[in-house]
């Protein structure tokens, strides 16, 4: 009888731990990046779900971070393309501009949103200038150190006919955090870079990777391609 007093409050206790959870891990919103690939052979393309956090936790301040990999396209013959996680700014590697790719994207377009409006958005607009991340291609997926970076309007190291398309972003349904696992539960933050480019894990082989294409001492380089 003595341990059963202590359920209710035991009872109340987890709930509002996870409650609190809840409130921290769940996402301000969710977005699905969208990249084309025009070759010879037809459009490639591939897409990402990102996922977008503020800062809720209990320390005086904090940064919006996010969860979700780079996008690699298979171009098919051993090519490939890839839009990191990472934008150029003036030269300098800038991990924040994921972040807010999606709210600056939607501005861009003609909608006069904050960062708090962006789960509610519809449909897909175009990420050009200044937003577009940093594109790179692969020699050898499999060799951090075979990374090249591409500009957007010339693919053609790539091979004849081969061009960017576009690069879209949309806001996709937050869902229930942390049952997020698709349907109505929300679109799932996608992963699977590492099957792609197995070295993406690595920091000394992202760090190998961002300075082949002219970033040498970006502080935490995997975040160019992976985050948790």
């Amino acid at each position: 009888m003595n341990m059963l007093k202590w359920v209710g409050p035991l009872g109340l206790l987890a709930a509002l731990v996870i409650g609190d959870q809840i409130r921290i891990n769940r996402p301000a919103h969710k977005y699905r990046l969208t990249m084309e690939v025009e070759t010879p052979d037809g459009v490639k393309s591939a897409s990402n779900v990102v996922s977008v956090h503020p800062y809720r936790g209990y320390q005086p301040s904090g940064k919006v971070t996010s969860r979700g990999d780079a996008v690699v396209v298979d171009l098919g013959g051993g090519r490939n393309l890839a839009a990191l996680m990472l934008h150029d700014d003036k030269g300098s590697a800038d991990f924040d501009g994921a972040n807010f790719v999606a709210m600056r994207a939607y501005q861009a377009a003609g909608r006069k949103i904050a960062f708090r409006d962006v789960s509610s958005q519809t449909g897909a607009v175009p990420v050009t200038g200044e937003l577009m991340p940093v594109l790179a291609s692969f020699t050898d997926p499999r060799d951090a150190s075979t990374a090249r970076r591409l500009q957007p309007d010339d693919l053609s190291p790539l091979g004849a006919g081969t061009r960017l398309r576009g690069v879209t972003v949309e806001a996709v349904p937050n869902g229930l955090w942390p049952i997020d696992f698709g349907g109505g539960l929300g679109e799932p933050v996608t992963r699977g870079v590492t099957a792609k480019l197995p070295w993406a894990a690595s920091e000394g082989e992202a760090a190998r990777a961002l300075a082949a294409i002219g970033f040498p001492n970006a502080p935490e380089p995997v975040m160019a391609l992976a985050r948790k």
